[in-house]
């Protein structure tokens, strides 16, 4: 049994060892994208901004007072999704200029409720760019700005930024920045923006695309049933031809507060599962990785003598380690990467949660709406 234990240690500290010296690091913070200096009169006439809204009076007011700190000239589409709280008299009222309020049609079988919505304001663009953005979603003056000119000197058709999330509360502040690690750690940033690798990933929250790579593909029709929107829009784009970019950066913020523990968990097990592709095999490595990787080093560390008790502290420096360019990045403390196999922990019984949820026949539920198994 010594033995046994003793291998274990020693396949974590591997593993561990090679995560850092991927190729790609996706542990780093490198592909960034900030707002540029703010120009009420930057031309952003060839952009159509089109944002999905279902109850979203809380937040629709700032993110529209956003927009139009961006410059002049762009066009607004505001899809009002079913909403019960008065969402659409908010954005009516918001006062900007070539702005469109389009009330939904009765949800289709077999969409979900935000691409179908993004997909009737689709049909309304005349623009050559296209900016999808989430509704809580607030840009940072400049920032449209600085995602046209990214457009405009590279090879790339698509772009898309992960905002920062809220961290207000003591669960936001434990849980939302090993999210956004965990994300790059699944879809490799440097992997996703090289054109010649198939890997392809985006932050559905803000999103500029050439509106003829969305024709092209026979608009969000192409993905009208997917969970991870972005994502897969993100790899059907790039299955087409088009180059796609994705990043980090401070001016795209989201307003969506997930003060408790119970919201955020929610949020994970909302599509936890689908990115496994709803497979028990895929759902039990997970399980064994996730074990091994963070908490045995922990477990293993006062109770294993010698040689193993070395491989158990490399292991947790590294585990730490790794998490420390994405603290740095939102300007956290470091010691929070202590917490990391608590947090670690959580994010796995998320993920059964998730499954569980998926066997008992609900592949997700989201702003009211249960999206059930076949």
């Amino acid at each position: 049994m010594a033995e046994l234990f003793f291998d274990l240690s020693a396949l974590a500290l591997l593993i561990w060892g090679i995560t850092l010296l991927l190729p790609w690091q996706p542990w780093r913070s490198r592909e960034v994208l900030e707002a540029v200096d703010a120009d009420a009169n930057y031309a952003l006439e060839d952009v159509t901004v089109v944002i999905p809204a279902r109850d979203e009076a809380e937040v629709i007011a700032d993110t529209l007072a956003a927009l139009s700190k961006q410059g002049r000239g762009f066009k607004v589409i505001v899809v009002d999704d079913d909403s019960s709280d008065g969402t659409a008299e908010i954005v009516r009222s918001s006062g900007l200029p070539d702005l469109q309020v389009v009330e939904s049609k009765t949800l289709p079988t077999g969409w979900s409720g935000k691409l179908w919505a993004q997909e009737q304001a689709l049909q309304l663009v005349k623009t050559p760019l296209t900016l999808l953005l989430d509704a809580d979603i607030a840009l940072r003056p400049g920032m449209l700005k600085s995602l046209k000119q990214k457009y405009l000197a590279g090879n790339v058709q698509f772009i898309s930024l992960m905002a920062v999330l809220r961290f207000d509360s003591f669960w936001e502040r434990l849980l939302m920045p090993p999210f956004i690690y965990f994300f790059k750690m699944i879809y490799p940033f440097s992997l996703a923006n090289d054109p010649n690798s198939k890997m392809a990933a985006a932050a559905g929250g803000c999103i500029l695309v050439e509106t003829a790579a969305l024709t092209e593909i026979g608009g969000m029709a192409a993905i009208k049933d997917a969970l991870i929107d972005d994502c897969t829009l993100a790899k059907t784009i790039k299955r087409s031809g088009y180059n796609i970019w994705v990043g980090l950066t401070h001016g795209v913020v989201s307003q969506r507060p997930y003060g408790t523990l119970s919201e955020i968990w929610d949020m994970v097990a909302r599509t936890a599962y689908t990115q496994l592709y709803y497979s028990v095999s895929l759902l039990l490595a997970c399980t064994f990785i996730m074990l091994l990787m963070y908490w045995w080093p922990l477990l293993a560390l006062f109770s294993l003598p010698g040689v193993a008790t070395l491989l158990n502290l490399l292991s947790l420096s590294m585990m730490m380690a790794l998490f420390l360019p994405t603290l740095r990045f939102y300007g956290f403390n470091p010691l929070w990467a202590i917490l990391m196999p608590v947090v670690a922990g959580l994010y796995l019984m998320m993920v059964w949660t998730s499954a569980i949820r998926y066997w008992r026949g609900e592949r997700s539920r989201w702003k009211g709406r249960s999206y059930l198994t076949d």
